[in-house]
């Protein structure tokens, strides 16, 4: 079996020591235990320090590059001890929380991240949003999965959603020139479809239990803040039919409406106009 001989390793001391030593233990545990889900190689790459800042710093990110997240994470800790006042101990910082996000340490890898913004403002690597883009793809990691023993992802706790989604509008608030726009763009359509397939559960888990107005606040929810998602003519359809639960008729009318306009071709769009055939005549104005 393998194993981490922590004793043994040359930590330096300060806060970057504690980041390498909790991914040491993450990574250690994992390894010894068979897991493979960090990424790494089976084992703990060595480590040959130099009396270079630079040198130290290239070394991990090579180590970075090759997931070797314990060794990339002892070079980078080891520059904010040894050079403190080099360029490379701020880099270094960054490097850890890169490490840490390798490491699927993800709670840790957003609280250094926002330290990193916090405590250096004006650097480039937060000015062009990159600190941040990493902290809404950390949130974006943590999102439920969908293992077969488990419940479907719509069905859990929404929290690590709804926190990326939070993130990354922010990220595009801010960051109207970002190079990384394009990823955020793309994370955010995906976590919209996640909280999409959620409030369409919620909602057909009212209709199924006669919740009729708890099925249009679900609908409206959804169709307000994630159109374009793939659910826009099944909701249009659904919330329809939630609205004459209700005794809304000239609701239903409105989004069937809405649904055959924008939606002419589909199939409900059909159904639609043959719905609001059979509402009642609407009442004239005052």
């Amino acid at each position: 079996m393998f194993s981490i001989q922590l004793s043994r390793l040359p930590w330096p001391r300060g806060r970057g020591a504690a980041h390498a030593l909790a991914l040491a233990l993450a990574l250690g545990l994992a390894l010894a235990t068979g897991a493979t889900a960090c990424g790494g190689k089976g084992g703990v790459a060595s480590v040959d320090y130099s009396v270079s800042a630079q040198k130290n710093y290239e070394r991990g990110l090579k180590m970075l590059g090759d997931k070797e997240w314990v060794a990339a994470a002892k070079y980078f800790a080891f520059i904010k001890s040894r050079f403190p006042y080099s360029k490379y101990a701020v880099l270094a910082e960054l490097r850890l929380a890169d490490a840490e996000f390798g490491a699927e340490q993800y709670l840790e890898a957003v609280d250094s991240y926002k330290l990193f913004e916090k405590f250096h403002p004006t650097h480039e690597m937060v000015v062009n949003g990159y600190a941040s883009l990493r902290i809404a793809e950390a949130y974006f990691k943590m999102l439920p999965g969908d293992l077969w023993i488990l419940p479907p992802s719509y069905e859990k706790d929404q929290t690590s959603v709804e926190e990326a989604e939070q993130q990354l509008r922010s990220f595009l608030t801010r960051y109207k020139d970002s190079p990384f726009r394009k990823k955020a763009e793309e994370l955010l359509a995906r976590v919209g479809k996640r909280l999409a397939e959620h409030e369409w559960y919620v909602a057909r888990y009212y209709w199924d239990r006669g919740k009729w107005m708890g099925t249009v606040l679900r609908l409206r929810r959804l169709l307000d803040r994630h159109p374009g998602v793939g659910y826009d003519v099944d909701a249009l359809w659904l919330l329809g039919r939630a609205y004459v639960k209700v005794e809304m008729p000239e609701r239903a009318r409105e989004t069937w409406t809405e649904l055959v306009t924008k939606h002419p071709t589909t199939g409900k769009a059909a159904e639609a106009r043959d719905a609001i055939a059979r509402l009642p005549a609407a009442a004239p104005p005052k």
